[in-house]
């Protein structure tokens, strides 16, 4: 598999970004400044290519029953532990903050896609 650093690296802007309007949002999760949301969205990124896979074997049960929304869960799950590690990136509202964050990364991800007209890709 080839990975195209640049799309990488727009991918690592884009969630960067995606982070620091999330921490504007009255939705319980704080993030200190542009800089803390870069690391947090370069955490987020390696936890997702780490731990998801892990997350979704372990809870895959839940996912078949659930028809896929327990992938909410995993995705919130994995926003509380990139707000674990990165001093600076807290939630207020515990699990409820992942959630609302989790879910606030994912539409905005998607509009600032649309507004830029391009998609991640991994070759």
């Amino acid at each position: 598999m080839h990975i195209d650093i640049v799309s990488l690296v727009i991918a690592w802007l884009v969630t960067s970004v995606s982070f620091f309007i999330i921490s504007k949002l009255p939705i319980g999760v704080d993030i200190d400044s542009f800089g803390k949301a870069m690391v947090s969205a370069a955490v987020f990124g390696l936890l997702n290519a780490l731990v998801r896979p892990v997350f979704v074997v372990l809870g895959f049960p839940a996912l078949l029953v659930t028809v896929g929304l327990f992938m909410i869960v995993i995705n919130a799950a994995i926003f509380g532990l990139a707000a674990w590690l990165v001093e600076g990136f807290r939630l207020r509202w515990g699990i409820w903050s992942a959630l609302l964050g989790a879910l606030a990364l994912a539409f905005i991800n998607s509009l600032l896609y649309q507004v830029l007209g391009t998609l991640p890709r991994v070759r």
